[in-house]
């Protein structure tokens, strides 16, 4: 559907991909709860056609934000809550140290995201690159 010049409707889509119409079904309401899909109706026609956002960078974007929201977000709030609790909670030193190396290293990982992502996008991609180009002379700095 990226590639799709006009909005498609789930039977076209079906004929694209070959899947089940449940899996097909369940898929597009994801997709859509997400919001890298988006449903609307043509003139004349009842059923839904749908297209997916047309942007890659943004399309990625998405997919980031919302595995940050999912994934991420909960499990830093389950570790900033376990945290906080008496050491009777988590009475093992090892055990304690683990969790706040979880927490910080994951709140490390967060706290760049959510400043990254403030950003105008013609930088985020100056940055991305200049990362790219960082890993590969660390890494030639590295096998010599």
């Amino acid at each position: 559907m990226p590639n799709a010049p006009d909005p498609l409707s789930a039977d076209e889509i079906f004929d694209l991909l070959n899947l089940a119409r449940s899996n097909l079904s369940n898929g597009l309401k994801e997709l859509k709860i997400l919001g890298m899909v988006n449903s609307q109706r043509k003139l004349g026609d009842r059923r839904d056609h749908f297209t997916s956002i047309r942007d890659m960078f943004e399309l990625t974007t998405t997919i980031i934000e919302s595995r940050r929201e999912r994934e991420c977000l909960p499990t830093l709030r389950a570790l900033e809550e376990v945290s906080a609790k008496p050491n009777k909670m988590h009475p093992r030193p090892a055990v304690k140290e683990r969790i706040k190396e979880t927490l910080e290293t994951m709140q490390m990982f967060d706290g760049w995201y959510t400043d990254v992502s403030r950003l105008p996008r013609s930088v985020q991609i100056a940055a991305i690159r200049l990362g790219v180009r960082i890993a590969r002379f660390l890494s030639k700095d590295k096998d010599s």
